[in-house]
């Protein structure tokens, strides 16, 4: 294994942009430095910005990473979606549109907006997400969310936090009002999973 630790000096700092990416892939030091030929304790340091990595060093990295070079470096004061510009997703389910808020590169978290008719929703099939936590608020209408053997109905306004290994369904139980649902997940669902709702 090879690597060189240098003291940080004025350079750009990458040590947050790389933890942030380790960690939305679910990997471990150990992992990470295996997989590009590094020490564990100097993959540690460059995401503390402790260290500078060689040419070399920092592709090996970011390809056991599965990112870009270029995305370590890329400055962003926040990206806008606009009202009206969400791009529209397919999760599935029935009875329902879906749009993605949160730019397709965000690892970190991911947030959904659902439109669901009256008695649309996942379906009947439990689900799980490969993702860590969920997050759902009710923004208009109601919700009933059934965790595992647990149904709980959300009104406007209402939150809930659970585990996305919770195997759950949801649907909008109103009979003639539309529900409008914000969903997180964090970290954000991985690009190559295929999964449906």
């Amino acid at each position: 294994m090879t690597d060189t630790a240098t003291p940080v000096d004025g350079t750009a700092l990458i040590g947050g942009r790389l933890k942030a990416a380790r960690l939305a892939r679910r990997k471990t030091l150990t992992e990470v430095a295996e997989a590009s030929g590094l020490t564990k304790s100097f993959v540690s340091k460059l995401e503390r910005d402790q260290a500078s990595a060689s040419v070399g060093s920092l592709m090996r990295l970011c390809q056991a990473l599965e990112i870009s070079v270029g995305e370590l470096f890329e400055t962003h004061t926040g990206e806008l979606v606009r009202a009206g510009e969400y791009p529209q997703i397919n999760f599935g389910g029935e009875r329902l549109v879906e749009y993605l808020l949160t730019p397709r590169s965000e690892q970190r978290l991911q947030a959904l907006l659902s439109e669901i008719e009256p008695d649309g929703g996942s379906g009947s099939e439990p689900y799980t997400l490969p993702t860590e936590v969920e997050f759902v608020f009710v923004l208009e209408g109601r919700l009933a969310m059934q965790l595992g053997d647990e149904e709980r109905v959300l009104e406007r306004g209402d939150a809930l936090t659970f585990s996305a290994e919770t195997a759950h369904t949801f649907r909008n139980p109103d009979s003639e009002r539309l529900a409008r649902v914000l969903w997180v997940c964090a970290p954000a669902l991985p690009t190559s999973s295929t999964y449906r709702r």
